[in-house]
């Protein structure tokens, strides 16, 4: 089974793909966001060229486990991908994956520009390989 997994934020979506397999997550693209339709019609176009079954939405709780704003835009979104691409979406906690993936760029001497290029699209990647990993 394929899985798209998804990091979602005000400004990008970056997006992550799982080997047919469904045992390794690769992070494919950041999405500029425009508006929530072109948004939609980009998500359903990767889901169509990547025959997805199920989309791994990273879930951002704080850190005390309560949903603030952001975890709440995230519940909103689930329902509209949901009903726009006609996939299950599963919810996956999400606290610390971009601080953890800054933390790599960081320690592996990426400059900041080429970090705010692709920080979306390796969290992605993190939260579905989490994903994943809980499955075996």
């Amino acid at each position: 089974m394929r899985y798209m997994g998804l990091d979602l934020g005000e400004k990008t979506i970056g997006v992550a793909i799982s080997d047919p397999l469904g045992l390794t997550a690769q992070g494919v693209t950041t999405i500029k966001r425009i508006d929530l339709e072109k948004d939609l019609k980009e998500l359903e176009s990767l889901a169509e060229n990547y025959l997805v079954e199920q989309i791994v939405l990273g879930f951002p709780k704080n850190m005390n486990g309560t949903i603030g704003p952001q975890g709440e835009r995230t519940l909103e979104f689930k329902k509209v991908l949901e009903s726009a691409l006609d996939l299950e979406v599963i919810l996956q906690d999400e606290r610390l994956s971009t601080m953890e993936v800054e933390r790599v760029l960081i320690d592996a001497n990426v400059k900041r520009a080429k970090r705010k290029k692709v920080i979306d699209k390796m969290a992605a990647t993190v939260i579905l390989q989490s994903y994943l990993n809980s499955k075996v």
